[in-house]
């Protein structure tokens, strides 16, 4: 405990002389987000999946990455341990395609086009939405438009009750693992407009589990089998957040900081006859300042917002055997966005948006061209409801001006990007709907795809996207009956990815110089199934959900090569997940499971020997509230991976076997 306190008192102490952190958070009551849904229900058109409030809290998930898992119609990547890296593909359109918004603004990175999902915590969290297309809602800023898939990450916001001035939250976790997890959050209320939010994280990990890694010839005899224990996983990181929260007459405002750093080690691939140790290393030191201020008159409403991010990376790769690299990257981010709504007529909305943003890259590489991005993006959209029809629709215009200091020339892209949204309700007595949706959208090419020394190549066209989804979703509420409800949902889905831009060996095949090119035509066909559903039996209370992906994304580039009609890398064509929570007064026992296929490796031709083991697991978790007055306190105990299946994500970069993990949160 005195550990405990020595980390928390440096957490507020470093944020008084440090980086300053500002951050806008969402509390714990959850009746706040449900007033939101229920004043903007008429303009959903395409529902979310959603985690949130109490249900996100009881996921055997340690961070963002662990809880996006057990949503429908993604993958995610994940090269194993706490400190791994973890990215998203939603529907296999590729990680790049994919907007991450933190409280509402995107989370971007300009030199790999990836955010590392690994790095959030989901202490703070208050609910995590998934959005295939494009969120529904056309009071947006113009880049929230400008993504295949979302996600949206929304963070707790302090609400005050009576007399409250003053909230407090202690956690600390450990594990098998050799975790060492505190974290404090506290909330002061400062005055009626206006409250403070301040969240500090400290975790520590040697990173270190045993596995049992087996190979397999063709014909399935044992090729080589290896133990060992995986090591590089290492991982010291610590996040500091502040944020300001104020109130306006018909308007609100929001400041924050995010300051994140870790120094982490990366585990290299389990090869046989080489030592598992190969030193890489990973230091990232992420900070931003972002904020908003919402303002209504009437029938109209505007949005400013705005931010700047400074990133620092520095990977070191000492292994001799390959190629020594010590390389550190910088990149800087402004982002300006004002949204602007106007309610035509009580169920006929228009909204006109405009977004700058400049990016930055600088690289310690030789001859690196030291790119920058000028982007601007404007949107025009509108929704409109009559009867039980929904119809939302929206044109995305970006326009990109480049500038590089040497090697290459700079070239503008202009596009235009149309979607159309569609939910029709055909009885009105019932809760059922049907829903449509047809999107096109691009990614540009990221830094390095353009200008990476010796790999880059600047006349890279963007990667587009068309999208194709229709669906239906159900829910009905017995009355006098045990089952208080139960919803389905059903999307079938195509997808075509064009012009889409790889890596290949050149340079005389040489493996140490590669080129980018544009290629691959790849279609996705797929069915994603949710269900959800509550029952109670007095004091008893229990919620099961089950998800389902269905999907065949297939090469269709050259009929004459082999690989026509090949599943591309990493994407299972069955997966799914079950959790199971149940609540008794005080307690509460949560199960899950995950499950995914069998898939190919990198090597994309789809016979036995690039073949992937499908793999799932089984997690338990048990816990307990009391008070201890003032206190209110929750104890935690999981079992993660409950059967000890050895399985991996990635080929060659195993996962933890069973392993266990205990927490315990104080409420002040």
């Amino acid at each position: 405990m005195r550990n405990f306190l020595h980390i928390v008192f440096f957490s507020l102490t470093y944020l008084g002389l440090s980086v300053p952190a500002y951050s806008q958070k969402k509390d714990s009551i959850y009746q706040l987000q449900q007033v939101d849904l229920q004043k903007n229900s008429y303009k959903e058109v395409i529902p979310a999946q959603k985690l949130s409030g109490v249900e996100l809290e009881r996921l055997n998930s340690h961070s963002v990455a662990d809880a996006l898992r057990f949503f429908s119609g993604i993958q995610i990547k994940d090269y194993g341990g706490i400190g791994g890296l973890k990215t998203i593909n939603i529907r296999s359109m590729g990680s790049q395609h994919v907007g991450v918004f933190y409280d509402g603004i995107q989370l971007g990175n300009a030199q790999n086009g990836v955010v590392d999902l690994g790095r959030f915590s989901l202490d703070d969290m208050e609910e995590i939405a998934l959005y295939n297309g494009q969120k529904s809602e056309i009071f947006q800023p113009a880049k929230d438009f400008g993504s295949s898939g979302s996600v949206y990450l929304t963070t707790k916001k302090p609400v005050f009750k009576g007399n409250e001035t003053t909230h407090g939250m202690i956690r600390y976790k450990t594990s098998t693992i050799q975790l060492f997890n505190p974290s404090i959050r506290l909330e002061q209320k400062i005055n009626d407009q206006l409250a403070l939010t301040l969240s500090s994280e400290f975790m520590s990990s040697n990173g270190v589990y045993p596995y049992t890694y087996r190979k397999t010839y063709a014909n399935g005899e044992l090729a080589w089998l290896k133990k060992d224990r995986r090591r590089d996983g290492q991982i010291e990181s610590k996040r500091y957040e502040l944020g300001l929260n104020g109130k306006l007459h018909h308007g609100s405002w929001n400041f924050k900081s995010y300051n994140y750093m870790s120094d982490r080690g990366i585990p290299s691939a389990v090869v046989k006859g080489r030592e598992d140790t190969q030193g890489q290393t990973l230091a990232d030191r992420n900070h931003y300042l972002q904020g908003d201020i919402h303002k209504r008159w009437g029938n109209f409403e505007t949005q400013l917002r705005g931010k700047f991010a400074y990133d620092y990376t520095h990977y070191m790769n000492p292994d001799s055997t390959n190629l020594i690299i010590d390389n550190t990257y910088l990149q800087r981010e402004v982002y300006i966005s004002s949204a602007n709504t106007y309610k035509i007529k009580p169920n006929w909305d228009i909204s006109l948006a405009y977004d700058f943003q400049y990016n930055t890259l600088d690289a310690n590489l030789v001859d690196f061209s030291y790119p920058e991005r000028f982007t601007n993006l404007f949107s025009l959209a509108t929704a409109y409801q009559w009867n039980r029809l929904k119809v939302q629709g929206s044109i995305l215009g970006t326009f990109v001006t480049e500038k590089v200091k040497k090697n290459t020339s700079a070239s503008d892209k202009n596009e235009w990007s149309p979607a159309l949204f569609l939910s029709y309700q055909p009885l009105k007595e019932y809760d059922f709907h049907v829903r449509a949706f047809y999107k096109h959208i691009f990614r540009m090419p990221t830094f390095n795809d353009l200008y990476y020394t010796n790999i880059g190549y600047s006349n890279l066209k963007p990667e587009f996207t068309t999208q194709y989804n229709l669906g239906t979703m159900y829910s009905i509420r017995p009355q006098n009956s045990p089952l208080q409800q139960i919803a389905l949902q059903v999307d079938a889905y195509y997808n075509q990815v064009d012009d889409k831009i790889i890596a290949a060996p050149g340079g005389g095949g040489s493996m140490f110089r590669w080129v980018m090119m544009n290629l691959d035509k790849v279609k996705i066909k797929g069915v994603d199934i949710n269900v959800r559903a509550a029952l109670a039996f007095n004091a008893f209370r229990i919620e099961p959900k089950l998800s389902y992906t269905y999907q065949k994304a297939q090469d269709y580039s050259d009929p004459t090569n082999d690989l026509y009609k090949n599943q591309i890398p990493y994407v299972p064509v069955h997966s799914g997940s079950a959790v199971i929570n149940s609540m008794y007064k005080d307690w509460a026992l949560n199960y899950s499971f995950i499950y995914v296929g069998e898939r190919y490796d990198v090597n994309k031709n789809n016979i036995v020997a690039n073949r992937v083991n499908a793999w799932f697991t089984h997690d338990l978790s048990l816990q307990k509230e009391f008070k201890l007055n003032p206190f209110k306190m929750k104890a935690t105990a999981e079992v993660n991976n409950v059967f000890d299946q050895q399985y991996d994500v990635v080929i060659y970069y195993p996962m933890p076997g069973r392993h266990y993990k205990f927490s315990l949160s104080i409420a002040l």
